[in-house]
């Protein structure tokens, strides 16, 4: 237990470095001054501080300022969220790290990282399953399937309360891709995780793992030729400024995990947890219709801009589909795996979603 908690001791002075750095460091950090909120939250009673590695330009980050307003307005002013977006509290093992030990109550974690404590969360990883809005919304529509989905760092002593996004992944790339032929010469960079990587593996390609931060430069200097990344995100972030081609294969949904301390949460008064997680749903909810949109609205802008867009053709998405079953069996046993605290438990919980969203 000592040791335990000197463990949240340091992580909580790591945290503080990295909110009262030095007027130096501070400079190179984004404002959030656009985001200020219009109460004084000094008189919080509780308070929540959550990570996000991205920008609130994307609707999807946006949320975490929209849950501190809420939360807010809803709990009468006891509880503050601190949001923190733009990795201003590091990457996202560390955060995670931090908010197993309760150093950091929240994070809207992505999905692609999130498989890090809770493996089950990479089901919505997956190549063609989750892979549009509508497949989400009925997944997220089934209680018991969504349940089980978000407890799946319960183990880890973290629960995940609900889910936003950032459009359809595809690929932004400086050549045009056509066909699987055509993408098979890209040098793509993909995010740091092992699910991306063995579904690229699978199809023939040529992945680069890169962290985000690394890839104006990488691109603009050739290092890489193509991105896998959601339209949004490209055009938000300024990547169709190199890349003027995007084919839209909508494999995944790129998708933010809303999740928290399971200790804090029920450290709460049973009325303000309610109200709590209450407006952590109503906010993601709404947030994703606002994403939809929000991708809509980029492709139209990256057509304005000169950006040629393509789909392949049935026969190549049939093989790409066929060629990422290596990927479901590889992770089918770590996303059907049951832990003490689930009670839910379902046989085949990745079959069962595959059949649910046929």
């Amino acid at each position: 237990m000592k040791i335990r908690t000197l463990w949240v001791c340091l992580l909580v002075l790591m945290v503080g470095t990295f909110m009262f750095a030095s007027p130096g460091l501070a400079k190179k950090k984004p404002s959030l001054d656009k985001w200020k909120p219009d109460f004084d939250p000094k008189g919080a009673k509780y308070k929540c501080i959550v990570s996000n590695v991205s920008t609130p330009g994307l609707v999807g980050v946006l949320a975490g300022f929209e849950m501190r307003d809420e939360v807010w307005k809803r709990t009468k002013g006891q509880v503050y969220i601190d949001f923190k977006p733009y990795s201003m509290l590091g990457g996202e093992v560390e955060v995670l790290n931090m908010l197993q030990m309760g150093a950091v109550q929240g994070m809207g974690v992505s999905s692609v990282a999130s498989t890090n404590l809770g493996p089950r969360f990479g089901i919505v990883n997956l190549p063609f399953l989750v892979n549009s809005f509508d497949k989400l919304e009925k997944f997220i529509s089934n209680e018991k399937m969504f349940n089980h989905f978000l407890k799946a760092m319960d183990h880890q002593g973290i629960t995940g309360l609900d889910i936003t996004g950032y459009g359809n992944y595809g690929w932004a790339t400086t050549v045009p891709v056509r066909n699987i032929e055509d993408a098979k010469k890209v040098k793509f960079r993909i995010a740091e995780a092992a699910v991306n990587q063995l579904s690229y593996r699978n199809w023939g390609f040529n992945p680069v793992s890169m962290p985000w931060p690394d890839v104006p430069v990488a691109l603009k200097q050739g290092v890489i030729t193509g991105l896998d990344h959601t339209l949004t995100v490209c055009n938000v972030t300024k990547k169709f400024e190199v890349a003027k081609y995007f084919t839209q294969i909508n494999y995944a949904q790129g998708l933010f995990i809303w999740i928290f301390n399971k200790g804090w949460l029920a450290g709460l008064p049973a009325d303000i947890r309610q109200a709590f997680v209450e407006s952590v749903h109503d906010i993601c909810a709404k947030s994703r219709l606002k994403t939809k949109a929000e991708e809509e609205a980029n492709i139209e802008k990256a057509k304005a801009a000169g950006v040629e867009f393509f789909r392949l053709s049935p026969g190549d998405m049939s093989t790409l589909k066929a060629q990422s079953q290596k990927t479901y069996d590889k992770y089918a046993p770590e996303i059907n795996k049951i832990y003490p605290g689930d009670t839910y438990h379902p046989e085949n919980f990745l079959k069962e979603v595959q059949d649910y969203l046929k």
